[in-house]
């Protein structure tokens, strides 16, 4: 497995020698790295990886298979040489004399150079969503380009490990990159990377993706203190004659998918505004039927959404009593 410049390889350690004789003492591993499509010998290992510690004992009778790792930094210089090329990896597991019965089965890896991780990478919450901001690389590769080069952010949820992919981004022409995520749930914390991608692409091959570095994860509660849009298109309109006075009032609907409801606030000429509805208003609409003969009123309204936050007031309707 490659991430950005690092190749983790895992293999099984043989736990019989070829005359089937439990293996009781283990040398050294070498890890075998070619450019060539074949590895035929090993030559000059690209590293080397020590027996595991108690292998005698671990490899003991009715024991299960053990796997050893090795890490490999590709060197920057084979990257730049091989962009389309791969690099051939083996192993061959040595006893305590030296001695191997021949390479592992033979694994390719794409050399492709990934770009690094951004080191500004940020988070913060806005009305519209989490804000998500990087500083990108900037390209010069002409165009059609074999490498596309991208973000990709990713998102989990707090004592969660599983993550959903919220967007991506090209690398290329613009340095100040965003994204924002508009999926997730308020009062939750969030926990966004970002990861680095090149996709190399080949006439009559399959396409090869090379997954990067990651940024650090950044924090995020998703506080919801940002109150709906406010109110408009307040109109109020009077009726009575024939039976008990009222005035009507009627508005836009407020479109903000967290609405819990409005406010209908009334004052007289040169007064205060006051609260007249003794629940949330769940339509656009209210009647005040506690008006006055020759009096006017003057209303406006606000909204409220599930968390309590109050948007500002709406422009005043005002109608008189006749």
């Amino acid at each position: 497995m490659r991430k950005g410049d690092k190749v983790t390889l895992t293999w099984t350690i043989p736990p019989r020698t070829m005359d089937r004789q439990r293996v009781r003492y283990l040398g050294k591993t070498n890890v075998c790295r070619s450019v060539d499509p074949t590895v035929t010998a090993c030559g000059t290992p690209a590293g080397e990886a020590a027996p595991p510690a108690d292998f005698a004992r671990k490899n003991g009778p009715g024991s299960q298979k053990l796997t050893a790792s090795y890490t490999d930094t590709l060197p920057l210089d084979l990257l730049l040489h091989n962009t389309f090329g791969s690099a051939t990896y083996a192993v061959e597991v040595l006893n305590e004399g030296g001695r191997a019965a021949g390479l592992s089965n033979q694994v390719h890896v794409p050399l492709a150079e990934t770009l690094p991780a951004p080191t500004d990478f940020s988070a913060r919450i806005t009305a519209q969503g989490v804000l998500l901001e990087w500083s990108g690389a900037l390209l010069s590769l002409p165009s059609p380009n074999p490498l596309r080069r991208s973000y990709r952010v990713y998102r989990r949820i707090e004592g969660s490990r599983q993550e959903i992919l919220v967007g991506e981004r090209d690398a290329g022409m613009e340095k100040n990159l965003s994204l924002t995520d508009q999926s997730f749930e308020w009062e939750k914390t969030y926990y966004y990377r970002v990861t680095t991608f090149t996709i190399v692409t080949q006439p009559g091959k399959p396409d090869v993706s090379i997954e990067g570095d990651d940024t650090p994860e950044v924090k995020v509660f998703a506080d919801d203190v940002f109150p709906p849009a406010v109110p408009s298109g307040l109109q109020a309109v009077f009726s009575g004659p024939g039976q008990q006075p009222f005035i009507d009032l009627i508005w836009a609907p407020v479109p903000d998918a967290d609405l819990d409801g409005y406010n209908v606030y009334r004052h007289e000429e040169g007064g205060t505004p006051v609260k007249v509805n003794s629940a949330l208003v769940k339509m656009p609409a209210y009647r005040d039927v506690q008006v006055v003969s020759g009096k006017r009123y003057f209303y406006t309204v606000s909204a409220v959404d599930l968390r309590g936050n109050e948007s500002g007031r709406s422009e005043e309707a005002s109608e008189s009593v006749p």
